[in-house]
């Protein structure tokens, strides 16, 4: 076996001063440390240890050295699933006929699904027990994403693993999964990503995972490996991604998001069950398909805050199935059709609605489900122009514990 320290050493060296997630070269680089961790012998324990050395060390080690030991890690786990498995992959496309296409077509093109399929290729490899589809699903795209996307398919001769699904259809025909939705303009990232869910477990398999992501590049999907295991593994139910983890690994742009604070500690406050949760948002998130199948119908939510609604479910179901995976996360926000949105007080509505409908009443809950009901955009606006400093200050995984200000400092 190689030496850990001399790897480490040569990780950093090799690896690229700033790593752009659009560039091939970039990715190639980033891979090919990966496969050196993996072929050099190294066990679970020597990259979780490298991990931590790197961590210590971050402000020395390039993100693409990070990124490469995540990817040898979950390349291993991968390796070291002895039973038959197979992994379905959804996202939602929607206004995605720039990003989809590779930049010297357009300057802001990141070619995500030639991709995303190199990335499970890589991941797969030719010694696994398992197998891998990628379900792309059109949102209602006014763009024709999902025909672009099938021209990818077609011309890359990927049909064999890859699908397009149209929620249109679904709608036209009724389906209960997207119910009660009567057009995809109802629909938010969440009624696509239900469907896609319901088309891959209408196809029975072995060993069963379901991963929803975004369509960008922000997580790569070699990381895969580092859901799957845990579900097939450890038995675990649900496997989500979470940027707040002290092995987590972060490029966000943008200042100090004390909204995205806010946003947390008023869910929290609804939704005791999900206390040991803090990153619901992180797109990248894994169910066992017998689970999905439990919790997947009926929902109230097919907008931002559908994956919320199915940890509550799958943890009313199966107490003590969620479990947080730290996954390196670069954002990708130049062409984000949620950036301009931001649709926190629409979220947290929706929670509301799910405390209601799933959870016993309890009085703190009772009353800030009361308050953010009662919000309107311009109170929530206000709001969030005046974050108190309790909560913009503190830490997000402390927010479930105590109630850090009351409503009246809030405007109630």
């Amino acid at each position: 076996m190689t030496d850990p320290e001399s790897l480490i050493h040569r990780l950093i060296a090799a690896s690229p001063a700033e790593l752009d997630l659009v560039d091939a070269e970039h990715l190639r680089a980033v891979r090919e440390q990966a496969d050196i961790l993996v072929d050099g012998g190294l066990g679970l324990a020597d990259l979780d240890a490298m991990e931590h050395r790197l961590k210590a060390a971050e402000r020395g080690a390039p993100l693409g050295a990070h990124l490469a030991v995540k990817l040898a890690r979950s390349k291993r786990l991968i390796q070291a699933i002895e039973q038959p498995f197979f992994v379905s992959v959804i996202f939602a496309v929607y206004k995605e006929a720039r990003r989809i296409r590779p930049q010297e077509e357009d300057e802001l093109g990141e070619d995500f699904l030639r991709r995303k399929v190199e990335q499970m290729q890589w991941l797969f490899g030719s010694e696994h027990a398992g197998d891998w589809e990628i379900l792309v699903v059109d949102d209602g795209c006014p763009e024709g994403s999902g025909a672009l996307a099938q021209a990818i398919i077609d011309a890359e001769g990927l049909a064999d693993q890859v699908r397009v699904v149209y929620l249109q259809e679904a709608i036209d025909d009724g389906l209960e999964v997207v119910q009660p939705l009567r057009s995809t303009d109802m629909s938010r990232k969440g009624g696509s990503i239900l469907l896609g869910m319901d088309r891959a477990l209408a196809s029975p398999h072995e060993g069963h995972v379901l991963i929803f992501t975004d369509a960008d590049l922000s997580t790569h999907l070699g990381q895969c490996g580092l859901l799957v295991a845990p579900i097939l593994e450890e038995g675990r139910g649900v496997a989500l991604a979470s940027r707040r983890e002290p092995l987590s690994v972060v490029v966000k742009k943008g200042q100090r998001n004390t909204r995205g604070k806010l946003f947390i500690y008023l869910w929290k406050q609804m939704l005791p069950l999900l206390h040991p949760i803090t990153d619901t948002q992180c797109g990248f998130k894994a169910f066992r398909a017998d689970l999905a199948r439990k919790i997947l119908v009926p929902t109230i939510e097919k907008r931002f805050a559908f994956d919320i609604e199915l940890l509550v479910k799958a943890e009313l179901a199966e107490s003590g199935c969620l479990h947080k995976v730290p996954v390196a996360w670069i954002d990708s926000e130049a062409l984000s059709t949620t950036t301009d949105i931001q649709p926190y007080l629409s979220m947290l509505q929706a929670i509301a609605a799910m405390y209601r409908r799933y959870l016993e009443p309890n009085e703190r809950s009772d009353r800030y489900a009361d308050f953010v009901e009662g919000l309107d955009e311009a109170a929530w606006a206000r709001l969030v122009d005046q974050v108190p400093e309790a909560i913009a200050s503190a830490d997000p995984a402390d927010f479930g514990e105590i109630e850090l200000v009351n409503l009246t400092e809030l405007g109630a």
